[in-house]
C-alpha cells in the first residue's frame, strides 16, 4: 500500500475482532511512533502498552464510558514527558510543543496500523487525572491520547471532508 492509499484508508474504528495483536506488531507501531518529528529532537513521548483486561476496562471508564477501548486487544496510551521539552523550551515547550510532538507520534501509530491491516481510534475524550492514576504515571508525565489497537470488525466509510478550496489560503486569509 503506498503512502497516499494508507492516508485515504485510515479510519477511526470502534469495533474490534477478538484476535490478538502480536508483540512484534505493537513494536512496529511504536517504532513508527518514535520516528515522528519533535521540537529540538527532544522526543517527549512515552508509551504505555496495556493488555490487562481490568486495566483496559478502567481506561474505558476513564474515557467517558467508551467501551470499545476495552474491546481492543491492545491499548496504547501516548503520554508527554513534560520536563524533557520544558527544560529546553520553557512554558511553550510544556504547553504546546509536547502536544504537537506526541500528536505527530500518535498519527504515525494510526498510519502504521492502517498499513499493517490493523485498526485504531484516536481517543482524546477522557478524564486525564483518572488515566494518570490508572497507569501510575509520574507527576510530570501527561496522558494525551488513548489508542485502542486491533483487527477491525467493520471499517466505516470515509466521512465527508471540507474541500481544499474552502480551507486553503495563499499568502494571506
Amino acid at each position: 500500500m503506498d503512502f497516499f492509499e494508507v492516508v485515504r484508508k485510515r479510519r477511526s474504528v470502534r469495533s474490534y475482532l477478538d484476535e490478538d495483536v502480536s508483540e512484534e506488531e505493537v513494536r512496529r507501531l511504536l517504532e513508527a511512533a518514535i520516528l515522528a518529528p519533535s521540537a529540538g529532537n527532544l522526543q517527549p513521548w512515552e508509551f504505555i502498552v496495556v493488555r490487562d483486561e481490568r486495566r483496559k476496562m478502567a481506561l474505558a471508564r476513564a474515557a467517558l464510558g467508551q467501551r470499545f477501548v476495552a474491546e481492543a486487544p491492545v491499548v496504547i496510551v501516548v503520554c508527554a514527558n513534560i520536563p524533557r521539552t520544558a527544560t529546553h523550551y520553557g512554558s511553550r515547550g510544556a504547553n504546546l510543543y509536547v502536544i504537537q510532538d506526541t500528536a505527530a507520534a500518535t498519527q504515525n501509530i494510526h498510519l502504521a496500523a492502517t498499513a499493517m491491516g490493523l485498526a485504531t481510534c484516536w481517543v482524546g475524550a477522557f478524564d486525564e487525572r483518572e488515566v494518570w492514576r490508572i497507569l501510575e504515571l509520574p507527576e510530570d508525565v501527561r496522558p494525551l491520547a488513548i489508542i485502542p489497537v486491533g483487527r477491525p470488525r467493520r471499517v466505516p466509510s470515509m466521512p465527508p471532508r471540507i474541500p481544499l478550496e474552502k480551507v486553503v489560503h495563499y499568502e494571506k486569509w
